[in-house]
């Protein structure tokens, strides 16, 4: 079946001010549904972002789950792209917030494809709100976590500036400016390296103590629907050790490891650095077999042991 012999339509569901969008793709026959949440910053219901990542890791996910008859609903974060009038500031959000916006979307998802639940698909940071999500909202069938983080924000970023030598001069700086925000209090950046003035910019500062307190991990625990925990060999961002320790923290999720994998869930098989990110610009790759594999098997299993 040709990727252009099904319709993708706008869906709309209510947001905080105005109206939230996304692309809707519908299941065939008695398929289920699948939300897809999106990572960190601004990333578009697509898989892209205007900070160099063009890969459209969605699009084509949404698109090969088609192929096996799954539907998909992708979307534009509150404040943002095509929901860019649901809320005014952009930055002024929570996990909670996002929460919310999930909720919307069961509602107009469950409307719109006649399905009784839909299972959320949180990438990177959306597994988190996915996780968050799954303890608040009904009707959901189940959460797949895909280059999900396994450990609170603060101890990510600072096992990231520590990686880097580069970073030493500006460490003492960074490691207060994260306990400050751990402690929920704002830190002032003006005199810190401009490096550090962006990563904690005034306007982040809400947000970051707010998804601070998260632990992901924790969340997984505490997690009773079906999960499926899918992690990259070659992620750049989120490590084997994060799905090892979700799948560890919830040892009835179904774990799945590809070893070529990267973050924007495309092949990196014997890339080097450089190769790898390449595939971040590139729409033309498709998305691995193996995770369209993965999420068909686990969502269709696990409708059949509901039934």
């Amino acid at each position: 079946m040709s990727t252009n012999s099904f319709a993708q339509v706008e869906l709309t569901a209510p947001g905080p001010e105005d109206q939230l969008s996304g692309t809707l793709i519908q299941p065939v026959d008695n398929n289920p549904v699948v939300l897809i949440i999106p990572g960190s910053g601004p990333t578009d219901r697509d898989g892209n972002n205007p900070l160099g990542v063009t890969a459209a890791s969605y699009r084509l996910l949404a698109e090969a789950l088609r192929e096996r008859g799954i539907g998909s609903l992708r979307i534009d974060k509150r404040g943002m792209f095509g929901s860019n009038t649901a809320i005014a500031d952009p930055n002024n959000v929570t996990i909670g917030a996002y929460v919310e916006d999930v909720a919307a979307w069961i509602v107009s998802a469950r409307e719109a494809t006649q399905r009784e639940c839909v299972w959320l698909l949180g990438h990177s940071e959306g597994g988190l709100v996915a996780l968050a999500a799954a303890q608040r909202v009904d009707n959901i069938c189940g959460a797949i976590l895909v280059a999900v983080p396994g450990r609170p924000l603060g101890d990510i970023l600072r096992d990231q500036l520590r990686a880097n030598p580069a970073n030493s001069v500006i460490l003492p700086d960074a490691m207060t400016a994260i306990d400050t925000l751990e402690a929920g209090d704002r830190v002032n950046v003006s005199d810190m390296h401009p490096a550090l003035q962006g990563l904690f910019a005034p306007q982040v500062q809400g947000f970051l103590v707010d998804i601070m307190a998260y632990d992901p991990a924790a969340l997984a625990g505490e997690t009773a629907l079906p999960m499926l925990i899918v992690q990259g060999g070659q992620d750049l961002q989120v490590t084997l050790d994060d799905g090892q320790a979700l799948h560890a923290a919830q040892p009835a999720a179904r774990y799945v490891m590809l070893a070529n994998m990267n973050h924007v869930l495309k092949s990196a098989a014997g890339e080097d650095r450089a190769g790898n990110l390449a595939t971040y610009t590139d729409p033309s790759l498709p998305v691995m077999t193996e995770l369209v594999d993965a999420i068909a098997a686990f969502v269709g299993q696990a409708d059949g042991e509901a039934e």
